[in-house]
């Protein structure tokens, strides 16, 4: 019974072992990037400062002159005033509607109203209206960042703003309105560097220009990086580490402003404000998303032009042109980034 018994456990053994092995051997390769799906480059270079989605910020610029206020259209006399303090808050809002790997759409919306605080303006009514109101500058913004693939992109930028002094609302004109663009073709060569070149129509100079543009943003190490948008900026980046940074370089910033102004020769005149600003800035996460931001720094008159016309360039239609001066200032924000 007992050598029955184990011809038929070796005879199950035998068949167990001759059936054929079924089991599958997988590929592993198969699960890496599959061929022919396209990439797409991002729209940032390793450790560049945060982008900021919401910002609310206060700047303050010490005492200036500001010589040379013409009196009235048909009295060719002059005033000289000084400017006690200047004063600006200061809000921008960028909303993403679109954003996928290869298409970011950004909305905005920003604000800019500034301060003079002029010492005895008297009956200068430039001077008293300065004094008494608010250059604001209010607007409208939108950009595309468009990769084409894993090195090229397009940057696309546009913006409405209705500059002036305005008593109220119902004050705002055609006239106040002023429009810029930019258009940018660029090349991503790695996760450390983009560098591009474009056209730009720009108020930052008091007055509309045209001009071919730089765009570099450069990451040298895990200290050292430059972002460059020139000539609208550009500053050199040392990170301390990723939360918190320094910068150094300069922005050109300006608009042309409205004003309603009687004794001039058509009623209103029109305020080509440009300045320099070579500054230090500091951003350092607070909590979260919430970083502050702090800048020092000089600013430097680059045109105070007051003319009779929109968009005027002629010195036949300048009302009177100020060579105001140059204050040191501070700025500080809290700013909501993204992540």
């Amino acid at each position: 019974m007992r050598n029955i018994l184990m011809f038929f456990l070796l005879l199950i053994a035998g068949s167990a072992f001759a059936q054929e092995d079924t089991t599958e051997v997988y590929d592993y390769s198969k699960f890496g990037d599959a061929e022919g799906v396209k990439r797409f480059c991002t729209q940032k270079v390793l450790n560049q400062s945060a982008q900021r989605i919401v910002s609310f910020g206060y700047e303050y610029h010490g005492g200036f002159s500001m010589p040379d206020v013409r009196l009235a259209y048909m009295l060719p006399a002059s005033q000289n005033f000084t400017v006690n303090n200047f004063a600006a808050l200061r809000a921008q809002v960028n909303i993403p509607v679109i954003s996928t790997n290869k298409f970011i759409w950004q909305l905005g919306a920003n604000y800019w109203g500034s301060k003079y605080n002029i010492e005895n303006p008297g009956t200068n009514l430039f001077a008293k209206t300065l004094h008494e109101g608010t250059m604001t500058s209010a607007g409208i913004n939108s950009t595309i960042f468009k990769p084409l693939n894993e090195k090229n992109f397009l940057i696309i930028q546009g913006s409405a703003d209705a500059n002036g002094i305005f008593k109220n609302l119902s004050e705002v004109n055609g006239k106040s309105i002023t429009f810029s663009a930019t258009a940018i073709y660029g090349w991503k060569t790695s996760e450390k560097n983009m560098i591009g070149t474009g056209l730009a129509r720009t108020y930052r100079a008091g007055q509309v220009i045209h001009l071919p543009v730089l765009f570099w943003n450069k990451t040298f190490n895990d200290k050292w990086g430059m972002e460059l948008l020139l000539p609208a900026r550009g500053f050199l980046r040392y990170n301390v580490s990723t939360t918190n940074m320094f910068q150094f370089g300069f922005e050109l910033e300006g608009n042309q402003f409205w004003m309603n102004l009687p004794n001039s020769k058509n009623g209103s005149v029109f305020i080509q404000r440009g300045e320099v600003k070579p500054r230090i800035m500091w951003d350092k996460k607070i909590s979260g998303f919430i970083w502050l931001n702090a800048q020092a720094g000089l600013r430097y008159n680059y045109r105070f032009d007051v003319m009779n016309e929109y968009d005027a360039r002629k010195e036949s239609l300048r009302y009177f042109t100020s060579n105001l001066g140059n204050p040191f200032y501070f700025n500080i924000s809290l700013n909501l980034v993204s992540p």
